[in-house]
């Protein structure tokens, strides 16, 4: 029999290692090797089960304490509790270790060794506007999955026929081989698992006992939901096969712009065009704000970029706690064009500033006159 490897060597951790970073290592291989994503992998099979030994013993400060003094001799029967660790049946180790591996769509056992095989997850992505997120809303997507097959009640087997027992695993889905004094069992390769063989397969799934349909579904989107952010929906992804449990949906949110407000996490921005007057005098002035419209009062001697926080005028938490807040910057708007009695009034303010400006522009035409008459002249 080959001799054993030291338990810190087939985690990769070193001896000091702590009890989180034991459990982490363990889970990174436990999944690499898992018996579900290498099916004909009898190598990765006694990885798994290498890994899940090492971590019996090394998750246990009594067993490792005992490890670390005597090595694998101190594990040996004999008194005191002590035990040779190892597991004959990999559905064991998801008895022991069961939760290392939830929500990572492994199963366990099942009945009489059948293999839970979960459906697929799927993912879909919603466009929603800035309001809705603000508020949040309920929106409909339509989405195709496989739903259990409707001529055979999602069996796989032709109405009027049933599945058959699998003959090479003898119904249990899984086949133990023994390897010295281990005895491990690996998925079926005749049934895959499933403990069970279609002969006579249904004509509209051909065995499969699931097909595709389209389905509409109504989706709750949080208030205060930014892009980037996932719902899931439990329970709502594909069948599983032979009524097995649903995968999950995952809803991916894209927020669009607005033409207004531009979000900063939590924080709303929203520029707003002032005059020269109003800054100078001060004034009242309507903004814009999710629910409408809101007054703002301008102080006299405002000046341009001027940022006014409204308290709690952003988005809400989805996570229920406090709101963002409005920011408005002030943007103070130099007219492109003057009348007459705006230009003599401006003109009027320079001179009281004693400020250097340019003189009033005569026409193109006026120039050009003035240009001739000088040359007629010389």
């Amino acid at each position: 029999m080959p001799e054993k490897r030291d338990y810190y060597e087939v985690l990769g951790v070193e001896k000091d290692a702590s009890a989180k970073s034991i459990k982490t290592s363990y889970k990174s291989i436990a999944l690499a090797n898992h018996p579900d994503r290498n099916p004909d992998d009898e190598s990765a099979v006694e990885r798994f089960k290498e890994a899940a030994e090492a971590f019996e013993v090394l998750s246990d400060p009594e067993k490792r304490a005992r490890y670390d003094r005597f090595g694998h001799a101190g594990l040996q029967g004999g008194g005191s509790g002590t035990h040779q660790p190892g597991f004959s049946d990999v559905g064991d180790i998801f008895s022991m270790f069961g939760d290392i591996f939830e929500g990572f769509g492994f199963g366990g056992r099942q009945g009489g060794g059948q293999r839970a095989r979960r459906g697929s997850h799927l993912q879909a992505t919603l466009e929603i506007d800035l309001p809705e997120a603000a508020a949040g809303c309920t929106r409909t997507i339509e989405i195709s999955r496989r739903e259990p097959c409707s001529t055979c009640s999602g069996s796989g087997a032709r109405p009027g026929s049933s599945a058959d027992s699998c003959d090479y695993c003898g119904g249990h889905g899984r086949v133990v081989q023994s390897q010295g004094i281990f005895s491990v069992q690996t998925t079926c390769p005749a049934c895959r698992g499933e403990g069970q063989v279609i002969r006579d397969k249904c004509d509209d799934c051909r065995g499969e006992g699931r097909v595709p349909r389209p389905v509409t579904l109504d989706v709750k989107i949080p208030a205060g939901i930014d892009s980037g952010m996932r719902l899931c929906l439990r329970g709502e992804g594909e069948a599983g096969p032979r009524g097995e449990m649903r995968g999950d949906l995952y809803v991916d949110i894209d927020v669009h712009e607005h033409p207004l407000f531009r979000r900063e996490g939590p924080h709303l921005v929203c520029q707003v065009p002032i005059t020269f007057s109003q800054a100078a005098l001060g004034a009242n002035i309507d903004i814009p704000v999710l629910e409408g419209r809101h007054s703002l009062e301008v102080p006299a001697g405002t000046q341009p970029g001027h940022v006014f926080r409204i308290r709690g005028g952003g988005m809400p938490d989805p996570r229920g706690g406090r709101a963002g807040d409005l920011m408005v910057e002030v943007q103070v708007e130099v007219p492109r064009k003057l009348g007459d009695e705006q230009e003599e009034l401006l003109r009027q303010l320079a001179e009281i500033e004693q400020a250097n400006v340019s003189p009033h522009r005569e026409s193109f035409l006026d120039k050009l006159v003035d240009w001739f008459s000088s040359e007629s002249e010389t």
